[in-house]
């Protein structure tokens, strides 16, 4: 306790802690001795009280993927009656209800299609631009390297093509752990650590700003757990390229993966522990799509700052067999209840509307 204590002081009197101490902190701290530091740590970035959301529209435009990854339970083959490529019209359709409800950003998110190159995307940036105005935050580092291999271009050549299409901010989907042997055994045919790092940085060089996230509870240990946030904030030292971290838990349902579901007390530590650990991260968001409301809602006690979309559409959790759906409504009274001040926000964390 003494340790956890010394460590925690540490980090409050503003001092970077290391892996090692972090570490500590995830065996040995206790949840609400780790939530309270948090929490103090969230007041440091935003003093105000207040807790954002913003209202987008994830829009997956295939499930064929060649990644197959053993976590997934959303993609599909090729020749498999249900696997899809939604075309313009349809696309329109999801962005058209979107801003019905008040909708700032759409992440389109897809599978590894091999037969998607690079002028599927520029096509589909283009011709969304033209006809919308609304921040296009999508293509996750997997998507890109995909992108670029499939089509013959470099990373930063395709990102600058990406870009001049319409292409607004990078999501931080595929991290899951950015530990190799872990990713080759739960993704195996997925972009290594060193790649999905590269992705991001490229995307500073293009002048893009990214989200980045963890997927916690498949085979990954403490330590791996660590050593994924020091790369992400070895990178964020270095490029300032993430706006966010998103830390979710892992679903078995329906995946070839299976296992246990991590439990609430062991998100709400790992969470608590990103923010006390990730100095220079200013946005935490809390997981209530992954943990459930009332998690969800207690995380913002444990560091978290913003709840992350109201989740117009959502597919690839919900393949999984977890389904939470929130309103505006809803996710501002769960704020309210908590505490805290609900304002809605753009992908730039620019605040757009608060709540009494």
């Amino acid at each position: 306790m003494k340790a956890t204590e010394n460590i925690l002081k540490k980090s409050l009197s503003g001092k970077r802690i290391t892996e090692n101490k972090a570490l500590t902190l995830l065996k040995e701290g206790k949840l609400i001795q780790l939530g309270e530091a948090a929490n103090e740590l969230r007041k440091k970035f935003h003093h105000e009280g207040i807790v954002t959301f913003v209202i987008d529209r994830n829009i997956n435009y295939t499930n064929i993927c060649e990644s197959k990854c053993k976590f997934c339970a959303f993609y599909r083959e090729k020749t498999d009656p249900d696997a899809y490529v939604l075309d313009k019209d349809e696309i329109f359709s999801k962005i058209d209800e979107a801003l019905e409800l008040g909708g700032t950003q759409i992440m389109l998110q897809g599978g590894l299609n091999p037969d998607l190159k690079i002028d599927y995307y520029t096509d589909l940036l283009s011709a969304i631009k033209s006809n919308y105005k609304i921040h296009i935050h999508s293509f996750s580092p997997p998507e890109i390297a995909h992108i670029s291999k499939n089509s013959g271009l470099s990373l930063r050549e395709t990102l600058s093509e990406l870009k001049k299409a319409g292409l607004d901010s990078l999501p931080g989907g595929g991290a899951e752990i950015l530990v190799d042997h872990i990713r080759h055994q739960i993704s195996p045919n997925k972009i290594g650590a060193e790649l999905w790092l590269k992705v991001m940085e490229e995307a500073h060089n293009v002048g893009l700003r990214a989200t980045a996230t963890m997927m916690m509870g498949s085979l990954e240990t403490l330590e791996e757990r660590i050593s994924h946030l020091s790369k992400l904030r070895a990178l964020q030292d270095k490029t300032g390229v993430f706006r966010a971290f998103i830390p979710w838990t892992f679903q078995p349902g329906h995946t070839e993966l299976g296992g246990e579901k991590t439990t609430g007390v062991e998100y709400l530590k790992m969470l608590s522990v990103s923010r006390i650990f990730l100095d220079n991260f200013e946005h935490v968001q809390g997981s209530w799509l992954t943990q459930g409301k009332k998690i969800g809602q207690i995380a913002l006690h444990f560091g978290a700052n913003d709840l992350g979309s109201i989740m117009i559409e959502e597919n690839v959790v919900a393949s999984t067999g977890v389904c939470y759906k929130m309103s505006k409504d809803q996710i501002i009274n769960m704020i309210n209840k908590a505490g805290f001040i609900p304002a809605q926000r753009n992908t730039k964390y620019e605040i757009l509307e608060t709540f009494s």
